[in-house]
């Protein structure tokens, strides 16, 4: 390829690269778990927006089931945002696949 050609499409790549960090932001998924008895909002950069927990879950007695309840829930976002990453990243690349973990998360 022509050095000149490839200096042109760096532009390109900067304004897709731009774009699919605009939409990391953007993307909201919602992990559950214990049937929707604890709920992880997490946006597409694995931050973790909003957390609720049905008070018939809290039980003093047992702080190890809502400790599994939490880690499922967060479990079950992040596997929606890598999900929801590779479908959004794999339109802006053209259908090139994304190397596995490559955006890595919890």
């Amino acid at each position: 390829m022509n050095p000149m050609d490839m200096l042109k499409n760096m532009g390109q790549l900067q304004e897709t690269m731009q774009e699919a960090q605009k939409k990391l932001k953007e993307t909201r998924v919602t992990g559950s778990a214990g049937a929707d008895m604890v709920r992880i909002e997490m946006n597409g950069e694995f931050t973790v927006l909003n957390v609720e927990i049905a008070p018939e879950v809290i039980d003093p007695e047992d702080r190890e089931m809502l400790q599994d309840l939490f880690r499922a829930a967060h479990n079950d976002a992040s596997a929606k945002v890598r999900a929801a990453l590779q479908e959004n990243l794999s339109s802006l690349t053209g259908g090139l696949p994304i190397p596995p973990g490559m955006f890595g998360g919890a």
